[in-house]
């Protein structure tokens, strides 16, 4: 069986790059001038266009569910913050460390987080994960 302990992290980056944003418009519906239209986005406080707040989260289901807690877990729940915007090219790393564990529940709480390439803050919140029991070998 898998140990977690309080403080454990893990962490997990990419790129956002310009067919993520047309392909997370395409999948989520959202097609918001500020993600898809350059002309739109440069009379914006932004100057550019924006990655969906979502797609970065989606980095966080990507980090939780492959690496800490990892395979088998399912979202519980999510806070989110949204602290600063993410451009196309952004490189976001992802992180999450255990807050809490309850063995028994089978529930962990993290601490989640998006950083750029340079360290800024993007994105913060709490993630509440279940986290499966191992099986046992036949």
């Amino acid at each position: 069986m898998a140990n977690f302990s309080v403080g454990q992290t893990a962490s997990f980056s990419k790129t956002i790059t310009e067919a993520d944003v047309v392909q997370f418009a395409g999948l989520s519906g959202d097609f918001n001038p500020i993600h898809i239209d350059a002309e739109y986005a440069k009379a914006t406080r932004f100057g550019q266009r924006i990655a969906h707040g979502l797609l970065t989260t989606s980095l966080l289901s990507g980090l939780l569910g492959t690496h800490l807690p990892g395979r088998g877990s399912v979202y519980l729940g999510q806070t989110l913050r949204f602290v600063k915007p993410v451009f196309i090219g952004d490189t976001i790393t992802a992180s999450a460390e255990v807050a809490s564990f309850d063995e028994e529940k089978r529930i962990m709480t993290l601490q989640t987080a998006c950083r750029k390439q340079d360290g800024t803050l993007v994105l913060e919140g709490e993630a509440v994960m279940l986290v499966p029991r191992e099986e046992q070998p036949v």
